[in-house]
C-alpha cells in the first residue's frame, strides 16, 4: 500500500511562503479595558478634591455616568478628554498613562469629546465646523470628505449641513457637537450632557446612535437624565462626593431601591436608595441635594 505524504518544506523561503498566520496575529490590537483609572484623584482648584481615589475600568459598551450636580462627573470626563492632568493616581486610555503630556497627541486622535459647551465659528457652516474639527484630529486629508457626511447623517443634520452655524436652533447646534465627536471614528468617545435641548424625537434618535456605536466603541455618557440611561447603556457608573457608589447594570442599580425610595420608576428609585447609603469613612448619609 502506498503511503501519501506531504513534501516538507526545505528551505527557508518556502517554509516562510507556506507558514499558516494565526487569526490573532492579524486581528487589529484590541484592550479588555480601554479606561482604566486607579486611586485616581482630580484637583479643582487648590484643595478640593473633585475626583478623590477612583478605581474604574471601562472597556466597549455604553457607560451611563449618572450622580448629583457636583459629584466630580464633568471634571472626571474632561480628565479622560485629557483636559485635565491627575493629582494623584493612574489614568490609562488603551493600555497608555495619559499623565504625561507627550503622551496625550497619539491618544486624543483616537478619542471624541464632546463638553457641555463647546465654541465654534458662528460663520462656518455646519460642514465646515466638522471637517475643522476632523483636521484638528489628524484625519486624513483624503478621509475627510465622506468622514464628515457620514458624521452629519448619523445626527440627522445632512439636509442643514450646508447652514451656517449661528442659523442653527440650540438642539441643531448639539448634534453638530455630536457629530464633531464621532467623525474620526473614535475608540473612546466621551460626552458630557449630550442630550441637553434635544426634542424627545432626537433624543430617541441619540439612543440609537449609541446603541450601533456601542458593537465596538466605549462611549461614556455624563447626563442628568435617568431615563436615558434606562434606555441605551449597558453599564452605569454612580458617582458622589468624587467617588464611585455603584457600578453594575441598569437593573442591578433599579434593584437596589424600594416602593418607599424617592422616583416615578425602579431605576430613579434604585438611584435614590443608592445615593442615600452612607459615604465611605463617614457616618453620615447623602442628601439628595
Amino acid at each position: 500500500m502506498t503511503t501519501l505524504t506531504t513534501p516538507t518544506p526545505t528551505t527557508r523561503e518556502e517554509q516562510r511562503m507556506t507558514r499558516a498566520v494565526s487569526a490573532a496575529e492579524v486581528a487589529p490590537r484590541t484592550y479588555a479595558h480601554e479606561i482604566r483609572a486607579a486611586g485616581l484623584k482630580i484637583r479643582v482648584g487648590r484643595t478640593r478634591m473633585a475626583v478623590d481615589g477612583l478605581d474604574l475600568s471601562l472597556g466597549t459598551g455604553v457607560h451611563g455616568l449618572l450622580g448629583p450636580n457636583g459629584a466630580g462627573k464633568t471634571t472626571l470626563i474632561r480628565a479622560l478628554a485629557t483636559v485635565l492632568r491627575p493629582a494623584e493616581g493612574a489614568l490609562e486610555l488603551f493600555g497608555t498613562s495619559v499623565a504625561s503630556a507627550d503622551e496625550h497627541r497619539s491618544v486624543r486622535r483616537r478619542i471624541g469629546y464632546l463638553p457641555q459647551e463647546f465654541g465654534y465659528y458662528k460663520r462656518f457652516t455646519v460642514r465646515e465646523f466638522v471637517e475643522y474639527m476632523a483636521w484638528l484630529k489628524e484625519v486624513p486629508k483624503a478621509d475627510v470628505p465622506a468622514a464628515v457626511q457620514r458624521a452629519v447623517e448619523r445626527v440627522g443634520l445632512a439636509d442643514r449641513a450646508d447652514d451656517r452655524m449661528k442659523a442653527l436652533s440650540g438642539g441643531m447646534v448639539r448634534r453638530a457637537g455630536i457629530a464633531q465627536a464621532i467623525v474620526n471614528d473614535p475608540e473612546v468617545l466621551l460626552l458630557d450632557e449630550p442630550t441637553v435641548g434635544l426634542d424627545p424625537a432626537q433624543r430617541m434618535r441619540f439612543r440609537e446612535l449609541l446603541q450601533e456605536l456601542a458593537t465596538d466603541t466605549c462611549v461614556v455618557v455624563s447626563t442628568h437624565l435617568v431615563e436615558d440611561v434606562a434606555a441605551a447603556c449597558t453599564d452605569v457608573v454612580l458617582f458622589a462626593e468624587g467617588r464611585l457608589v455603584f457600578q453594575g447594570t441598569p437593573a442591578g442599580m433599579a434593584a437596589a431601591g424600594t416602593a418607599g425610595h424617592p422616583g416615578d420608576s425602579p431605576l430613579e428609585r434604585g438611584y435614590s436608595a443608592l445615593l442615600a447609603e452612607p459615604a465611605p469613612g463617614s457616618a453620615q448619609k447623602r442628601g439628595a441635594w
